[in-house]
C-alpha cells in the first residue's frame, strides 16, 4: 500500500505538488470560515492545520443541523470530535479541490438560511 501511495504521489507532481494542492484547499475553507458571519475557527491562524480544518457556530444543534444539511448533500464525515463537537473537514492528499469547492458552497447556502 506504501508503495502504491508513493508511485500515486509521484504522479501527481510529487511533494511540491501535495503541498500545493494543501495550501490551496485548506485556504479555500479558511478563507470561507474567516469571510463568513455564522462560521468560525477557533484555532490562531498560526497554528492552522492544512489537513483537518476545524470549525463550528458555537450552537451545537445548529452544528448538527449543518453536518446534516451537509450529509444530505453527499458531504460526509464532518462531525467533529465527540468532546469538542463542531465540524472537522479533512482534507487529506487524495481529496480534490472540488470537495472543498462544494463544501464552501454549502457552508454559504446554508449560512443564507440562518
Amino acid at each position: 500500500a506504501t508503495a502504491l501511495t508513493l508511485k500515486w504521489i509521484k504522479a501527481q507532481g510529487g511533494l511540491p505538488e501535495m503541498e500545493r494542492r494543501a495550501i490551496v484547499r485548506s485556504k479555500l475553507l479558511y478563507d470561507a470560515i474567516d469571510a463568513s458571519k455564522l462560521f468560525k475557527a477557533p484555532v490562531a491562524v498560526a497554528d492552522r492545520s492544512r489537513m483537518n480544518v476545524v470549525f463550528d457556530t458555537g450552537n451545537a444543534d445548529i452544528d448538527a443541523a449543518f453536518v446534516k444539511f451537509c450529509e444530505e448533500r453527499g458531504l460526509k464525515s464532518l462531525k467533529g470530535h465527540r468532546v469538542r463537537g463542531g465540524m472537522r473537514a479533512s482534507v487529506y492528499n487524495a481529496m480534490p479541490q472540488a470537495g472543498a469547492v462544494a463544501l464552501v458552497a454549502a457552508m454559504r447556502e446554508f449560512e443564507q438560511t440562518r
